[in-house]
Formats: structure tokens, sequence, C-alpha cells
């Protein structure tokens, strides 16, 4: 499978009309894994995330980075652990934010910040974040993954994940972004690297390895597709009013 181009210019900011949301250009970004152990530099364990409490059993298992006990194909579209077939989608990150507080409301900004929050009509406490996919530049590769946890270090960077201010944590060397060992290998891309990345509708991902596995259609996104046949019906609606324009002027 040949690597994904991305679509748009994430160097000069430029994308094409039907995308909605900017890049964030020259992302440190960091590796984790479901069911990483805590360490020095990363004080929180993996197993559960902050809406997962059973992360690590819903994966089906540890999901080892060394890249000895993986399998990493691009022909294949084969990114994952040797050792089992995932049951979610190996292709996911984090970022420094979680729209909710607790497990009955959401933070006092998300309606305001978040920019689908409105169309998903949440249920207090629900979140609307996780499942969202992102698009990553490195090089010349791009690929998607699902917003699945919060961090690198903080939980509440709004101005960062959907302003345009920088990341707000220091730590090595402002990390914005965790990506998963699947997103590392298909980009070829090592912790502490800069990249690309920005939120795309689930009807804007193409079929790739990040479909490969996993793919139950998170409920975040559902009422993408009520808003992709609106679309449609708007531009039929356009099409039959020009038709008929023509028709006139005939």
């Amino acid at each position: 499978m040949a690597p994904s181009r991305y679509q748009g210019n994430p160097q000069t900011g430029t994308v094409p009309s039907r995308n909605l949301y900017p890049w964030k250009t020259h992302v440190t970004c960091t590796i984790f894994w479901i069911g990483e152990q805590p360490t020095a530099r990363n004080p929180t364990p993996n197993c559960k995330s902050s809406w997962d409490q059973n992360w690590s059993t819903n994966f089906g298992g540890y999901d080892d980075p060394e890249p000895t006990n993986r399998i990493a194909n691009h022909s294949t579209g084969e990114f994952r652990p040797k050792n089992f077939v995932p049951k979610l989608n190996p292709f996911y990150i984090a970022l420094p934010y979680n729209d909710v507080q607790g497990w009955a409301s959401h933070k006092p900004e998300a309606s305001r910040v978040i920019p689908w929050f409105a169309r998903m009509r949440p249920e207090p406490g629900k979140t609307v974040c996780k499942g969202r996919w992102v698009q990553i530049y490195n090089g010349s590769r791009s690929c998607y993954g699902q917003w699945e946890d919060c961090g690198p270090w903080v939980t509440d960077d709004y101005e960062f994940v959907f302003g345009n201010k920088p990341p707000k944590t220091t730590q090595n060397g402002a990390a914005g972004i965790d990506l998963s060992p699947a997103i590392r290998d298909y980009l070829g891309l090592k912790s502490g690297q800069k990249v690309h990345w920005r939120f795309v509708e689930s009807g804007q991902v193409p079929y790739g390895p990040w479909k490969k596995y996993g793919q139950e259609v998170p409920a975040a996104n559902q009422p993408d597709l009520l808003a992709q046949q609106r679309y449609l019906e708007y531009l039929r609606k356009l099409r039959d009013e020009e038709f008929q324009r023509k028709q006139v002027q005939n």
C-alpha cells in the first residue's frame, strides 16, 4: 500500500476548500502506547485512557512498541503488534485536552471552543473528542489516526488544541501530541520530531491501514453522515437551479 500523500499544504497553512480545520505546524511529538508503564519521563500508566477504563483489555493486549515485536509493512497495510490482532484501531493519538470533568459534566469552555460540539448535542459528561479523526504529516507522508486519550502532560490546553497558541507544556520539548507505535512506524519518525496535524471529518478519511482494525464508527462521529447528506442535498439543489437557469436562457 503506497503511503498516503497529504492534502493541502501544512507548510503554508493552505487547505482544499472542502476541509474545515487548519494545520497545527511544527508540533513536537512523543510516542506512547497502550499498556505503557509509568516512568520518570511519563508518570501516567496507559492501561486506562481518559475515556476508557479498560483500554488495554479492549485493545486486546499490550501494544508493544519494540520494532522487533511489531509488523510494519506498507505493502500489506499491516501496522500492529506481532502477538495479536488488535480489536481497536492501532492508529491512535493523544492531545492535551479533555472535554469532560468527572462523568457528569463537560468543562465550562467545551461548548465554546470545540468546533463540532453543538452538532453533537452530547449528554452531560459524554465526550465529543474520543474517536475524532486527525491527519498527521511528516516528511512526504501523511496518515490518519483517532483521538483516544489525553496528553501529553496536561489535559486543559484547549488554546493549543482548538486555538492558535503553542502547547503550554514545556516537558519533552514542548510536546503537543502523542502518537502510537503504528503511526510512528507508518511515518518513519522518532519521538521528539516535529509533525504537522489537523482535525478531519470522518468522511474525509481515505481507506488505509488506519481503517483495517477496530472500525466501529465512533458515536461522536455519527452526525457527520447527516452533515454529508445535507451537503449533498445542497449541491443537488445548486445543480438543479443552474440547470433551470440555463433552460430559461435558452
